[in-house]
This record gives C-alpha cells, sequence and structure tokens, in this order.
C-alpha cells in the first residue's frame, strides 16, 4: 500500500495489482492509520452466479481477469490476438517527496507493457502509457483510466451543452447502470464538455462529499460513470479513438491524455477551487493584470476600414480599453466567411498601406494590439487550398463535408505545418503584436490524412506542437484559445493559452449559467467575458447596461460594441463600469470563487480573497419568481469569528424592482460576523428580471 496525501485528500494506492488500484480516494485517514488493514476490511464475498475472484477496479481494469465493466485497455493484435490482457506488477516508485507515484506492469503473453503515473498535489492527476513489448503492430482501440468512487456517490452533475449555451448543468439520479458521454467532432466540444462529478445524494455548494474528474484533452473524448451489479462505482476518462488511428509498431508507446480529479468532503466549491488552483500553478498562468479589451467582432464584422478602426481605436483608449483586438477579415481575399482561409498575409485590398499604420495607432493610445487567426482551417476557395488541396483533411473517394465553407488542414502533414508555422511567425516577427485569439470554427468529419487513415489524434498533437513552438519563438505574446466560442476549454490547452472565449454568446442571461457551469473548471482570469451592444447578437434579447456589466465582472473582461456610436449616457457608464472591474480585478482574479444555492428565478456567486480579508458578490434575478421578494442571500464560507462590513457595490443604470421601501442596510451598508452570513445573511432588494447588484465584503 501506498499512500499519497495533501491538506484534504488521502489516495490509498495498491501496487501489487498489475495496474495499480486505489482502494481509497477521500478523506484523510490519519497519520496513525495502518495500511496494511485497508485491504482486509475492504476484501469483498464472493457470491453465486460470479466467477471464483473480484476483479479490482484498478487504474486499467482488466476484462481477462474478470473485470464485467468497460475495459481500461481495448486492442488486438491480428487474427484479434491479445485481446484481453492480464497485467503483472514488476515495479513501482515513490517519489522523494512523496507525491508521485509511477507503476511498471507486463504482460508476457500479450508482450505488453504498461506505465501508470499517479500524481498528488492541488488535485490528483493520472495517466498511462501502453508500450507494444512485441514484434507485431498492435492495434489500439482505446486506452482509458479509471478511478473508483465511494458507493454513497449516489447522485451525478454533468454537463451539456450547444454552439452559444455551452456547460448547462445536469443533475441525476445515479442508482445503477452508466452514465456515458462521448465525443467525436475533433475538439473539446460545446456539447459535451469532459468534465464530471458524483457525490453523496443532496451535495450541493457547500455541503455533501464530491468527487470530480476532467479529462485534459483538446480533442475526442469518452466518460463514463457507471455502477457495477456488486455496488461498486467508478468514473472513467480517456481519448476516444476512431478505428485504425493509433497503430503501434513494435517498441512505440502511446500515452493517455491527463485526467485531472478533486475530492471534496464539503461540497462543489471547495473541489472545483481545486481545479482552479491547478491551473494557477501552470508555469505559463498569468501573473499580471488581465487588461480590458475590446474585440472588433461584433463592431465592425467584415467591413474593415483603417480609419474606422482608428476612431474606434480611439473611443476604446478613451473608456479605458487597454487592448484592441482585430478579428476576422484582415488577410487574404477574406471579406465574408466564403474564402481566404488559408491566407495568412495581410489583404492588399483591406489594408493599401498594410497593418503597420493602425498598429501604431493602437499602440500609441497605449494599447495593445492582437490579432484573430484561425490556423487549423482552409477554404476551398483560397490560394493554399487551390496549391495544395491534399493538405486538407478529407477521406480520398469521398465529397467531404463542409463546415461554415471550410475544410481541416492536416497539421500533421509536416509541409502544411511548417507553412502555418512560417505564416505565423512572419505575422508575430513583422508586426507589434501582443495577442492571437485562435479560433477553430468547425468539427471534424471524415478527418483522414492523407492516407485515408483517421486523423484526429495525429492533428490535436500536432496543434499543442504548433502552439508551443509558436510561444518559443513568441513568448511575450499571449494566446486564446476561442473555438465558435467555448469548444476548446479544457486543462491541457490552457498550459499553451492564457485565456479562452467561453461562449460566442454575449446575451448576459445566457452568460450567466454558461459561465458559472465554466466556473466549475477555470477560474474567472481566464474565462473570456464581454459587454455586448445592448441587443444581443446571437438572441435578439435587449438588456440593461448594467446587467451585462455585472455579469461581465466576473471574468476576463471585454467589450464587444462599436463604442463609436454609443450615446453621451452609454459612455459615461461604461467608463465607470471599466474603471470599476480596474479597481477590484486583483481581487476578482485571485480569489477563491465561490457559488451560493439559491431559488431558481436567482443566481448568486462571487470571489472571496484567500485569506477571507474580503470578497465581491453578485446577486441576479434571471426570471420572475413565485415570491415577490428574493430570498436572503447567505453568504457562507467566510471566518466565522471575524466581522465583516458588506456594502452595496453601485452600476450605473441599476434597475431595482417595484418597493414602496427597499432594505435599510442598502443606504449605508451593514456590519456582521462571518457566522452572521452564513446563517441568516442579508435580504437583497426586489429587482426586475435580467438585473443584478455587487456587493462588497470587508473584514474589520
Amino acid at each position: 500500500m501506498i499512500r499519497l496525501s495533501n491538506a484534504g485528500t488521502d489516495v490509498v494506492v495498491d501496487v501489487t495489482t498489475g495496474a495499480p488500484t486505489i482502494v481509497h480516494w477521500g478523506a484523510p485517514l490519519g497519520a496513525e492509520a495502518d495500511l496494511a488493514t485497508v485491504l482486509p476490511s475492504l476484501s469483498r464475498p464472493i457470491v453465486h452466479g460470479t466467477v471464483d475472484s473480484v476483479a479490482p477496479v484498478s487504474t486499467v481494469p482488466e476484462h481477462g481477469s474478470g473485470f464485467t465493466g468497460r475495459p481500461g485497455l481495448v486492442g488486438r493484435r491480428g487474427g484479434g490476438l491479445a485481446w484481453a490482457p492480464r497485467f503483472s506488477a514488476v515495479s513501482h516508485h515513490l517519489s522523494d517527496d512523496g507525491t508521485r507515484l509511477s507503476v511498471e506492469a507486463v504482460d508476457a503473453v500479450a508482450k505488453l507493457g504498461l506505465n501508470v503515473t499517479i500524481v498528488l498535489d492541488d488535485v490528483l492527476h493520472i495517466w498511462a502509457t501502453v508500450t507494444n513489448a512485441g514484434d507485431r503492430r498492435y492495434s489500439l482501440d482505446g486506452l482509458t483510466v479509471t478511478l473508483p468512487v465511494a458507493e454513497h456517490a449516489s447522485e451525478l452533475l454533468s454537463f451539456e451543452g450547444r454552439w452559444s449555451r455551452e456547460f448547462q448543468p445536469l443533475r441525476s439520479d445515479w442508482f445503477d447502470g452508466s452514465l456515458l458521454a462521448e465525443n467525436r467532432r475533433g475538439r473539446t466540444s460545446h456539447e459535451s464538455p469532459p468534465m464530471l462529478f458524483t457525490g453523496k445524494r443532496g451535495f450541493d455548494e457547500w455541503s455533501g462529499e464530491v468527487w470530480g474528474a476532467h479529462l485534459a484533452w483538446s480533442g475526442n473524448h469518452t466518460m463514463l460513470a457507471e455502477r457495477l451489479a456488486d455496488g461498486r462505482r467508478y468514473l472513467q476518462a480517456g481519448e476516444l479513438l476512431h478505428p485504425g488511428e493509433v497503430v503501434l509498431e513494435p517498441g512505440e508507446s502511446y500515452t493517455t491524455p491527463e485526467t485531472i480529479a478533486a475530492y471534496s468532503p464539503h461540497g462543489l466549491n471547495n473541489a472545483t477551487q481545486a481545479f482552479h488552483r491547478s491551473l494557477r500553478a501552470l508555469p505559463n498562468h498569468p501573473s499580471t493584470p488581465r487588461p480590458v479589451l475590446l474585440n472588433t467582432w461584433e463592431a465592425v464584422y467584415f467591413d474593415h476600414d483603417t480609419d474606422k478602426l482608428m476612431l474606434l481605436a480611439d473611443a476604446a483608449a478613451d473608456l479605458g480599453i487597454e487592448r484592441f483586438v482585430l478579428d476576422d477579415g484582415w488577410f487574404g481575399s477574406r471579406r465574408d466567411d466564403t474564402k481566404g482561409l488559408g491566407d495568412w498575409w495581410v489583404s492588399d485590398a483591406a489594408y493599401p498601406a498594410g497593418l503597420s499604420p493602425l498598429i501604431a495607432h493602437v499602440t500609441d493610445l497605449g494599447m495593445d494590439f492582437g490579432i484573430w487567426v484561425e490556423p487549423e482551417m482552409v477554404n476551398p476557395d483560397s490560394d493554399i487550398f487551390r496549391a495544395h488541396p491534399d493538405w486538407a483533411l478529407a477521406t480520398p473517394g469521398y465529397e467531404p463535408v463542409l463546415g461554415r465553407q471550410q475544410l481541416v488542414l492536416d497539421l500533421a502533414n509536416r509541409p502544411a505545418f511548417d507553412f502555418i508555422l512560417g505564416c505565423l511567425d512572419r505575422l508575430l516577427s513583422d508586426h507589434d503584436i501582443s495577442y492571437v485569439k485562435w479560433d477553430m470554427n468547425r468539427d471534424h468529419i471524415h478527418g483522414s490524412n492523407q492516407h485515408g487513415a483517421a486523423g484526429t489524434n495525429a492533428q490535436t498533437i500536432a496543434l499543442y506542437h504548433l502552439l508551443d513552438k509558436l510561444r518559443r519563438l513568441h513568448p511575450t505574446v499571449e494566446f486564446e484559445s476561442c473555438a465558435s466560442g467555448g469548444a476548446r476549454i479544457d486543462h491541457e490547452i490552457l498550459k499553451r493559452t492564457e485565456r479562452v472565449w467561453t461562449s460566442d454568446c454575449n446575451d448576459a442571461l445566457e452568460r450567466q449559467t454558461i459561465q458559472r457551469g465554466a466556473s466549475m473548471l477555470i477560474p474567472p482570469e481566464l474565462m473570456g467575458a464581454h459587454i455586448g451592444p445592448t441587443r444581443a447578437h446571437t438572441t435578439g434579447r435587449t438588456q440593461s447596461l448594467s446587467f451585462r456589466a455585472a455579469t461581465a465582472m466576473f471574468g476576463h473582461l471585454g467589450v464587444e460594441w462599436n463604442v463609436t456610436k454609443l450615446t453621451d449616457e452609454e459612455r459615461i457608464a461604461l467608463q465607470a463600469v471599466i474603471a470599476l472591474h480596474k479597481e477590484h480585478r486583483e481581487l476578482l482574479h485571485s480569489g477563491d470563487v465561490v457559488r451560493f444555492d439559491t431559488d431558481p428565478a436567482y443566481s448568486a456567486h462571487g470571489v472571496y480573497a484567500a485569506d477571507r480579508s474580503e470578497g465581491i458578490v453578485a446577486f441576479a434575478q434571471l426570471a420572475t419568481a413565485p415570491s415577490l421578494t428574493p430570498p436572503p442571500l447567505r453568504l457562507p464560507g467566510l471566518d466565522d469569528a471575524a466581522t465583516y462590513r458588506i456594502e452595496h457595490l453601485r452600476i450605473p443604470g441599476e434597475r431595482w424592482g417595484p418597493a414602496r421601501v427597499q432594505p435599510s442596510w442598502l443606504a449605508s451598508g451593514v456590519e456582521l460576523t462571518g457566522r452572521q452570513l452564513a446563517a441568516h445573511g442579508v435580504q437583497p432588494p426586489t429587482l426586475h428580471p435580467e438585473s443584478a447588484l455587487l456587493f462588497k465584503l470587508t473584514r474589520i
């Protein structure tokens, strides 16, 4: 037995079972615990109708050992041989600091090697590697990592979505059977983000045991939660491989994406804060204040005119905006979305004098300059496709399926990779560009390489290599992961990017749910959140500036609006909002994200300083409610013994609801202990639907 421990979690691993088996993942057992007693205390009976041994739910469970769930390793040699391997452990190594365990196992009959690595820091990291030790090729159909969870984890929280409606939560009972989510879209996806929580029935934001798992991978994936007939439960995650996508020649290996997992004895907030700490510990995590940006897309679309853009930059700088991002339409023949993708050189038609005059104007105003690219795509109507049609991911002999008039460019094709790398390197070398918005706007369909074999795995790895090379060549440039909005948000892409675009939807009502779901995985400083126009581009809804501002405040703030057309009132209000965000962004972008359970018509969330000295909380009314007044806003998680002053943090143009007299404490604030704020909280005022208020907490 090997134990890995952090401040709130123990992981006990049996290293004798071939692939190692996690026999305990949960609450600390105490320094005095005798690990030798763990296995005997958990030994299971042999019951009628089963085989004569109980196959462990190991990190890579084996059908050949009698495991009746989904095997962790699926593959075969020619003629269907070596399809149900059984591994024997041969060695293990625990790091000197006790945080990293590596276990080696072999199957001498199937001629396969297996390594499983388990690391525990703020979260649990697990990955596995299979090696073909034989003299014939081995076709790998799947290698997934399995995490046993407690048998009283009887409720699941998963997420679904679509374009412009990402991260929608789904709660479900987990009495028996399985929940399977698979993604074949070639990117992390809007529909099935690779994230799953389970816990004791009734778990919420602040209470109940919770286990959560995320697959850090930006391509196809599979996630499974299954309860076996004998009552054992497990979560399983890994890359979804197309047939023939990974074939191991003798001596070759395949390593799974990293599965990242968190345990919490105190509800979802505690678990998701662990995911955030893991990201904040990455070497590339932003260490400087996140610049407020303006993105030009919903301001000009494809109408690129240098004079108009300079006026837009003038208005942005006057508002206090710090980064100006030029979106789609600056390159090649790209005057609409039907042509030009792949031709990554500045358009003579749109920019006769090049980009330099616009960039100089932006930087002279004190703003950074950013630019949009979509390097993984190509339009059939483009110079590069006409010259190299074989560079597209398409299956020979079939008419390709277009998406947005686009095909996927095969980055695993070395000449195509080198061409794109060269174009982007020249763009960043020749211009004063500080930021790249990296988009990806279509699924992989018939995603085959030049030989006709499935290519999504190779494409995903090539994407990582391309970003890694560009970051080495241009270490001061920041990158944003965008994929039609939130279709590429995962911890692996965030090793290479400083921001994600959470959703193409800037409708604040939709964003309340989208951003709450995304906050389960990523912290606010990585979450692009924009104030869009009064009328939302994607939904047609009209919303107040105060509601749009309060929603975007809890992210990496941006503006996506033609700010040259603001009224005087809108300009003054937007200036005030941006100044308010700047005043508090150090807290917003470093504190612990907290979400609060409240009635369905409302949403409450915020950020607490790590030392609980201060906080900012938002209370939003999303729809009409059965009651005339909202419920008290209870704020657990503060220092119980400390006294806090809670004050209304005013946003210009707030929409308060009808009331003869609003709660008296709002006028001048109120002082309550952390215990009082958790027990009875404060009474919010009546609000109109689609409106929100902010509150500041200060320990005194």
